[in-house]
């Protein structure tokens, strides 16, 4: 089977602070996303010879609105719709298609935008059932659809490590508080705040035992993403970013028809990471890679994801993020943008935004926040239903 390490390059790279954008329509956001890329990496729209574009809800026109807002010439441009792993997703059949050969150079774009289907709440905190189901403002009311699915695997961690409730939320809030640091310092994360283990525990609940402060924000924003061969990258500029490694997994609903599954990891997880590390050449990958971005829609998740992955063993992830493991300055820094916690669920867009992350540290231009000596990352996107998931895994990696 081919490989694509080492074939594929990214050149140039935007996002758009993430927030509540009601004075910008989705082709305003892709515009300032892709402005960005075309700048950094030194090319222009006539330069690109396909594009892809992920976006989550009901749009019906394809890649049409990446063509109308940057007048593309007439290339193909493809729309991808995975759930929440749709940014990967979309980043990977961009790559395949580069790495095989059959373009020099493409755009890779994410958007959400409150004005579609997409739209989550807009108070920032929670993520919960249909957009129907959310109010703007203080007020926000939340449905308990994701959340309470996810509280079941809260509960079942606990039980099956025989972890008290006290022992369980000590990990989860240590990721919680975490990441709204790592927030604090990003200037295109959605929240600024910091909060203490008081306030993480004092918090409403929204689905026991995920409190307010266990769940994601869901704000509008985009990313993109220019991607082409390390030999032209190479004429281009001095620092691009490799992909070394890249798995997927998509579950087959053994999770909904084995009473075996046990609900305190993601198989799916665990497939994507093994294909992506074996690509990369990676055999410790606590020790081997410097930092991750991944999927914390809630707590728990970013929990099972260091097990499902080999950062941690089974049952000792929080004990791991307690004592600082996953920190900015620990052995592997975990969600050094804030996470889907603190800088935002992007949807359609998340997995492109967590490659900015990774881009802009192995470029080592991310001012407080920035990972010391960072030098291989990972991105990880997961989306789905109790029992069946998707689950994209890329790694990056600086020049040789």
């Amino acid at each position: 089977m081919q490989t694509m390490r080492d074939k594929v390059a990214i050149i140039g790279m935007g996002c758009t602070p993430y927030g509540d954008h009601y004075d910008k329509g989705t082709e305003d956001l892709l515009v300032e996303a892709c402005g960005e890329a075309f700048e950094d990496a030194g090319v222009g729209p006539r330069d690109i010879q396909a594009a892809w574009l992920g976006n989550l809800g009901d749009n019906t026109l394809g890649g049409q609105p990446l063509g109308s807002a940057l007048k593309l010439d007439f290339i193909p441009i493809s729309r991808v719709e995975n759930a929440c792993a749709t940014g990967g997703d979309a980043f990977r059949n961009a790559a395949g298609f580069v790495a095989g050969g059959l373009f020099d150079m493409v755009l890779v774009a994410g958007v959400t935008h409150g004005e579609g289907a997409e739209a989550g709440p807009r108070n920032g905190y929670a993520l919960g059932g249909p957009p129907g189901t959310y109010r703007h403002g203080q007020n926000a009311t939340y449905s308990g659809a994701p959340a309470s699915t996810f509280s079941t695997f809260a509960t079942r961690y606990a039980h099956r490590y025989g972890l008290s409730f006290e022992q369980l939320k000590q990990g989860l809030g240590a990721i919680a508080i975490k990441n709204y640091h790592n927030g604090a310092m990003n200037p295109k994360a959605w929240l600024h705040k910091e909060i203490t283990f008081d306030q993480y525990m004092n918090a409403p609940w929204i689905a026991w035992p995920l409190g307010l402060h266990d769940c994601c924000a869901m704000p509008d924003g985009a990313a993109a993403a220019i991607i082409t061969t390390p030999e032209i990258a190479q004429g281009l500029r001095s620092d691009y970013v490799l992909l070394r490694g890249l798995g997927m997994s998509v579950g087959n609903m053994d999770g909904r028809l084995n009473p075996q599954y046990d609900w305190v990891h993601f198989p799916e997880n665990v497939r994507a990471g093994q294909v992506a590390y074996q690509m990369a050449g990676i055999a410790d990958p606590l020790h081997e890679l410097d930092l991750a971005c991944i999927h914390d829609a809630f707590t728990v998740v970013e929990l099972c994801v260091y097990e499902d992955l080999a950062w941690a063993p089974r049952g000792k992830g929080g004990d791991l993020a307690r004592s600082g493991v996953f920190d900015l300055e620990g052995e592997l820094a975990v969600n050094p943008n804030g996470g889907l916690k603190s800088f935002g669920h992007g949807g359609g867009s998340s997995g492109i935004h967590k490659l900015y992350e990774v881009y802009k540290q192995l470029q080592g231009k991310c001012g407080p926040r920035q990972v010391k000596n960072a030098s291989v990352g990972l991105t990880h996107d997961q989306g789905g239903l109790p029992g069946i998931y998707t689950t994209v895994i890329n790694i990056l990696s600086t020049r040789d």
